[in-house]
């Protein structure tokens, strides 16, 4: 069995461009108010951090990072806002838009008439939420350089950290997509996503979380890429953020892999 589905998940010849071409499709597919939506996606983590991260911020004072850091508190939850943009784009296309084309508009269904194979799908489905995540990364990078939250330089290091955290949470969004039954079932999925929110380390510390609860939340996928994108533009990174990288890795093969094999079940029977 293994040998039978194995060289079909890792064989790229010609994968690249059989991948590329579903993320044409997406592109040659946008109308005038798809653009609408996806620039107010930028604004939802804008109001936080100019809400909380400046307003409340004016009460909170500075922080005191592990490392010994001390930063002001815009300074600490800019980083966070970033991590959950690029989470938020990253979920918005693979999630809601994937689980749409796959089961009403039967779209895969015509591309697998194609050589294209259901992983080829999968990943270009991911470049093409990439470009949206991609997007929202940049705006708020300049945001937070012009609000003088981090410097030029950490935040052109920042930038590929975003990508990736974008990639994972896209990954894993398509590998959750093809578990999903009716529209009510992303229900759960909203409400996990805006408990990942609240408790990655985005608005305190993880160390002001009692000890059981600390270990739960420094093992969840946005409090790594929160703490990798902190890292890096509040603390100029270093080899402590190559945990978080291997672990955003990890999760972005992990989906890759379900949803290329969850399609190919789904979709050819």
């Amino acid at each position: 069995m293994v040998s039978i589905v194995l060289p079909r998940l890792i064989s790229f010849e010609g994968a690249p461009r059989r991948a590329a071409s579903v993320a044409e499709r997406n592109v040659a597919a946008l109308k005038s108010a798809y653009w609408v939506v996806l620039i107010s996606g930028f604004f939802e983590p804008m109001l936080y951090l100019l809400s909380i991260g400046v307003g409340v911020g004016e009460l909170v004072g500075d922080l005191t990072l592990p490392s010994g850091t001390v930063v002001s508190y815009a300074a600490f939850v800019a980083p966070a806002m970033l991590a959950a943009s690029a989470m938020s784009g990253a979920l918005a296309e693979t999630t809601f838009n994937f689980f749409g084309k796959m089961k009403y508009m039967k779209l895969y269904d015509g591309i697998l008439a194609t050589p294209v194979q259901p992983f080829e799908i999968a990943l270009g489905e991911l470049g093409w939420a990439m470009l949206r995540g991609s997007l929202y990364s940049a705006a708020f990078l300049a945001v937070m350089v012009g609000l003088d939250l981090t410097s030029g330089i950490r935040a052109l290091v920042a930038f590929p950290a975003a990508v990736l955290v974008g990639f994972a949470f896209g990954g894993l969004g398509m590998a959750l997509s093809t578990f999903m039954r009716s529209w009510q079932d992303f229900d759960l999925m909203g409400s996990a996503q805006f408990a990942l929110f609240l408790f990655s380390g985005t608005f305190v510390p993880a160390e002001a979380y009692p000890s059981v609860l600390r270990w739960v939340v420094e093992v969840t996928p946005l409090y790594r890429a929160v703490h990798l994108v902190r890292g890096i533009t509040v603390e100029g990174g270093g080899w402590g953020e190559l945990v978080d990288v291997l672990y955003l890795v990890a999760v972005t093969a992990l989906g890759l892999v379900v949803a290329g094999r969850r399609m190919g079940r789904l979709l050819c029977k």
